[in-house]
């Protein structure tokens, strides 16, 4: 095979840098750029040496034991995930420091001291346990951002229950095949969740789930919006008449550390959602360091992670790394643009947020909105930002940097995934030198690699795919009920050893890794191997474009062709100039054989409800093939729309 055909092409070149100031520097939390070397040394001692932050009621026999690809970290130590992340802290002294901070969408607003936050978890637990829940059952939560989300987690959490929350924003449908799959015995839901002013009828769309889920023995509602609702007897309880009567303390279950925490379920390219399995001392040793050092955590500290608990980071930079660090946390309802679009703003300045988590789409609804909604609020509070959930356009990362962090907060990149637990590519504030659209280099103790088609690393500048060479302990164990797939998906291409992210990446002379997206968004176009990533931040660079992305067609004479679907900033016309504009600047940027065959300008991208885009959908529609499934959409009739306009769009000649 050619070597443009074996590796990924890595085209877009970044010259911007960005060290840590002088003043972040000299009180970070890790200021030593030694911790590399030290934990690349001795990966089970680095290891080790933060699991002692955590409290144990039996210490571990060993730290890490392997059976490629299986792992077991901490065997023989016990814990409990509740007691680290609220009843340590309460012991201490800490119980009156605030928890939770939560806004309502429609204005109303909780806070909630640890104190308050053990004695709810405890009483949702003896809830549970009267219900019959044993250590080991399943719990499936389906909520929206409210207090009882994290409360109902931690609730699972304390008498060994895994908990499998599932995003408020799915179907009946999407419910009902997680719910069947974990065996879930309780579900825990509300009666509906505000967005942008209307209710999300989940109560309605439990019901209809559990028709066809056998296994649901009971069914917990928390009153949230008035709606009414049936209530079948003896399966259906109201969340406030269940908890009112039960004790504020309950005796953790003593949990050893691979037994299960959680499940939590991914989509997968193909076939149903995967069940990932996450375990107790891994996972929370490995959330609870990356939250303290990643995010430079403080004691004074208010820390917005602006996802949601029904995805991963909701997970571990919600509730458990932050809980386990004696965090104060925001949580928000709503929708950012809601009653206008500097909600966040508000949020911001009225609790002194101090680090913001948030994703790259965000930031590019952000810049396409403009600079007066955050330009109305006081942002000084803010001395910390950061994104997930895919890789940054280095034109959104600096506006972020510029017009949220004043230019003077450093930007964590965090790369990661469900089934890695925790982050694994990311910054640490205080030391790294920062390059825009970057996640830099692997944490401490974390082993990545970028590899060609046989396996062989490839040089630094090129491109490839990108895998994990070395247990981490928040990684997944298996796949719910399919071990088989587990090791097919993960570990199938270059053997036992060596974990798949699905990822390609790039580490360019500095051994700085730029992830270029999945796998599956490569195209071959002439014999060259390009990344859909690059070439959507070279349309990003261009001052009038909000978001971009890139799909290919089957072209009989370069094999794949580039399709671009743009959306401008407001004020802007897509027009033939500029199209032609736009051609032309990916050409400067890139070079002409990045240049896209076809820009389709749209108001909107097709996006999952947790902000994704949806390039599958705009591949299907770029070729012409049908649409499947977009209920899981937050916008499903811009497909349509997208459609019509591709029809009517000629190829480039």
């Amino acid at each position: 095979m050619s070597e443009p055909q074996r590796n990924i092409e890595a085209l877009l070149s970044e010259r911007r840098s960005f060290p840590p100031p002088q003043a972040f520097r000299d009180r970070a939390v890790v200021r030593d750029p030694a911790i590399y070397e030290t934990a690349g040394a001795d990966h089970e001692a680095f290891w080790a040496e933060q699991a002692g932050h955590l409290r144990w009621s039996r210490i571990w026999d060993s730290v890490m034991e392997r059976d490629a690809p299986w792992v077991t970290w901490f065997k023989g130590g016990h814990l409990n995930a509740t007691v680290n992340c609220l009843d340590r802290h309460v012991e201490a002294g800490g119980g009156d420091k605030v928890a939770y901070l939560w806004e309502g969408e429609p204005g109303d607003a909780r806070t909630i001291t640890y104190g308050e936050l053990l004695e709810d978890v405890c009483r949702l637990a003896n809830a549970l346990r009267s219900l019959g829940v044993r250590k080991g059952d399943r719990v499936n939560i389906y909520l929206g951002m409210i207090p009882e989300l994290p409360i109902a987690m931690l609730a699972c959490a304390r008498i060994g229950a895994p908990h499998s929350v599932v995003f408020g924003g799915f179907s009946a449908e999407a419910l009902r095949d997680r719910i069947n799959d974990a065996e879930a015995k309780v579900l825990i839901t509300a009666d509906g969740a505000w967005r942008r002013g209307q209710v999300v009828p989940l109560k309605a769309n439990a019901d209809d789930a559990v028709r066809e889920c056998p296994s649901i023995e009971h069914v917990i509602t928390v009153r949230r919006c008035g709606n009414e609702h049936p209530f079948t007897a003896g399966r259906d309880h109201w969340y406030h008449e269940l908890v009112a009567e039960q004790p504020p303390t309950c005796e953790p279950e003593d949990m050893e550390a691979e037994d299960l925490l959680y499940l939590l379920y991914t989509s997968g390219t193909t076939g149903k959602p995967k069940g990932i399995v996450h375990t107790t001392g891994g996972y929370l040793t490995q959330v609870a360091a990356t939250h303290r050092m990643i995010f430079d955590i403080h004691d004074e500290d208010v820390f917005w992670c602006a996802a949601d608990c029904g995805w991963v980071t909701g997970h571990s930079y919600i509730v458990y790394g932050p809980l386990a660090n004696h965090t104060t946390g925001v949580m928000y309802e709503g929708a950012p643009d809601w009653p206008d679009k500097d909600r966040w703003w508000s949020i911001i300045e009225k609790h002194r947020v101090s680090i913001l988590y948030t994703a790259p789409t965000a930031i590019r609804a952000f810049m396409r909105w403009g600079t007066e909604y955050p330009g109305k609020h006081d942002l000084s509070s803010l001395r910390l930002l950061g994104t997930v959930g895919e890789p940054i356009n280095p034109e959104a990362w600096v506006w972020y940097w510029t017009v949220i962090g004043g230019e003077r907060c450093p930007v964590v990149d965090t790369w990661w995934q469900t089934e890695t637990g925790a982050i694994l590519i990311s910054p640490l504030p205080g030391i790294t030198t920062l390059k825009p659209g970057s996640a830099t280099i692997p944490f401490p103790g974390i082993a990545a690699d970028v590899v060609d088609e046989t396996g062989a690393s490839v040089p630094l500048g090129g491109g490839g795919y990108l895998v994990l060479t070395h247990p981490w302990p928040a990684i997944a164990r298996t796949i719910w009920g399919d071990a088989d797939r587990y090791v097919e998906t993960y570990f199938r291409r270059f053997g036992p050893d060596v974990y798949v992210a699905g990822d390609g990446a790039r580490r360019d002379e500095d051994g700085y890794f730029w992830l270029l997206g999945r796998i599956d968004d490569v195209m071959n176009v002439a014999g060259h191997r390009l990344s859909t990533f690059e070439i959507e931040s070279a349309l990003v660079d261009d001052a009038k474009v909000a978001e971009a992305a890139v799909v290919s067609r089957p072209d009989d004479l370069k094999g794949e062709a580039i399709v671009a679907f743009v959306t401008l900033k407001t004020g802007f016309e897509g027009d033939g100039e500029m199209l032609a504009e736009l051609r032309e600047h990916v050409t400067k940027v890139i070079g002409p054989i990045a240049k896209p065959d076809n820009i389709i300008f749209t108001p909107d991208l097709p996006k999952t409800r947790s902000g994704k885009i949806m390039r599958r959908l705009l591949r299907d529609v770029a070729r012409g093939n049908s649409l499947g499934d977009v209920t899981t959409l937050a916008n499903a009739e811009i497909v349509e729309l997208i459609h019509d306009m591709v029809e009517t769009v000629p190829t480039d000649e």
